[in-house]
């Protein structure tokens, strides 16, 4: 692990001052989260999957950076977490310009409550990197096995917040099981089932094995097997092979506006296999109005999920290895992914320069947020929406689009929504939608460089 001095952004911890955006009416909490990350020199993904999102560290309350093993790690090398430090002093370097993005002047004392809006320090950041487990695999769950990883996990999951701490599993999950593991070990039922509760799971495929060997020597299955009940776990299939071979396909547009961008830009490597596979497991927590992330069948940026059995043939999760979930996430992910890479380059505009495009603000019916709306009415009733006080930060123009995702609500009927591109819509019930529910996204974008996109969900229950 690399020796790092003390930055003079350090010295403006007691200086702490934060308007996350202008205009903000009250404070959000960042959705919390833990990376367990198999970065490799021979496995590029992990890494540029990292810059992404401290890029967007200011939305993202990271409360662990664990190294571990996966695919092609079947044990950890220390030179391998160098790869992690070296971003965080990237991340670091270019600072000054991200700060300027929410007016941040300096971090808070205690950095274990954060808002939307705070960029997390760079020392904050180093003394939550930690390593995982050593090994690869479930024969190696048990008393021996545990780890800085492990521990932490057990840590975060045991603070008094409300808030669940999301485990984002970009390589194997081992140290995710081992502090399972433990915690059965030594606590109640009732204790281990509240813990579960606080540890939803999002699984970029089953990495804590080769690639096409059983999945029964995976601590995935176990996981999948033993707690499917008590523990929410996304395993996807659909979403990471999307941004894997999309993002390769259209590799110049990284080279341009990602590589030659700040100093996280010069530690985003080229791909070795596809790009930034991992990306969906923290896109699916992105806080931007779209969907609840805690209901994976919801459609958002990290995809689209149902419970039932897994590829395994033996366990149930979330999945959408197969039809039709592999195609719904597949059709939503290329939707959604002009928006997503615009969003990355405007941020690196930011960590280049100190300046650049910022997402606008999503009012329906004066009501300001990223929270979902709803809305209760009768079948035949008339439900006018109303987004026109929204606004953009720097001034730009704004475009609106209304549309309904048919696989989040329960009524399946056609749904018309006239002159669904103004900033103002009236539509009338069907008169077969009693006691459905329908999802309604309103999408805002506007007219900057690049062009940004903010949402907001609304879901019409009917009477």
């Amino acid at each position: 692990m690399k020796k790092t001095s003390l930055s003079l952004s350090l010295i403006l911890i007691l200086s702490y001052s934060l308007f996350a955006q202008e205009g903000e009416k009250k404070a959000i909490q960042k959705p919390r989260m833990v990376v367990l990350t198999d970065v490799s020199t021979w496995e590029t993904d992990d890494s540029e999957s990292l810059v992404r999102l401290l890029v967007h560290a200011d939305l993202y309350e990271i409360e662990g950076l664990i190294f571990t093993t996966g695919w092609s790690l079947d044990k950890t090398r220390d030179d391998f977490m160098d790869l992690i430090q070296d971003e965080i002093d990237a991340y670091e370097k270019d600072l000054p310009n991200l700060l300027k993005r929410s007016n941040q002047q300096g971090f808070l004392a205690d950095e274990s409550q954060q808002n939307i809006g705070y960029w997390p320090s760079p020392a904050y950041l180093r003394t939550i990197t930690v390593f995982g487990s050593k090994n690869r695999g479930y024969k190696f769950i048990g008393e021996d096995n545990n780890s800085p990883g492990s521990e932490l996990i057990i840590k975060l999951a045991d603070e008094v917040d409300e808030r669940p701490l999301w485990i984002t599993v970009w390589g194997g999950g081992n140290t995710l099981a081992q502090a399972i593991w433990k915690v059965q070990q030594e606590r109640s039922d009732a204790e281990l089932k509240a813990f579960l509760h606080k540890i939803p799971t999002y699984t970029i495929t089953d990495q804590d094995r080769d690639q096409k060997t059983e999945y029964s020597i995976s601590s995935h299955q176990w996981m999948r097997g033993e707690f499917s009940e008590d523990l929410l776990f996304i395993w996807d299939e659909s979403a990471w092979k999307y941004q894997n071979g999309t993002g390769k396909s259209n590799w110049e547009r990284y080279a341009e506006n990602i590589q030659t961008h700040g100093n996280l830009g010069k530690v985003y490597p080229k791909y070795k296999y596809g790009v930034e596979g991992d990306t969906p497991a923290f896109l699916h927590l992105m806080p931007n109005g779209l969907n609840d992330p805690m209901v994976p069948s919801h459609v958002g940026w990290g995809g689209y999920f149902q419970f039932g059995l897994t590829e395994d043939g033996e366990t149930s999760s979330y999945k959408n290895y197969q039809t039709p979930e592999s195609e719904v996430s597949r059709k939503y992910e290329s939707y959604f992914y002009p928006a997503t890479f615009n969003n990355f380059t405007a941020r690196m505009d930011w960590a280049n320069e100190g300046k650049g495009n910022r997402n606008p603000i999503v009012v329906v019916n004066k009501m300001e947020g990223i929270e979902i709306l709803r809305v209760k009415a009768k079948k035949r009733q008339t439900v006018m929406l109303d987004a026109s006080k929204s606004y953009d930060l720097e001034g730009d123009r704004l475009s609106f689009k209304w549309w309904i995702i048919p696989e989040a609500g329960t009524y399946k009927g056609e749904v018309n929504i006239p002159n669904n591109e103004s900033d103002m819509i009236k539509f009338t019930l069907p008169y077969d939608s009693s006691g459905k529910t329908i999802h309604i996204i309103c999408e805002v974008t506007d007219n900057g460089t690049p062009k940004l996109t903010s949402y907001r969900r609304i879901i019409v229950e009917v009477k």
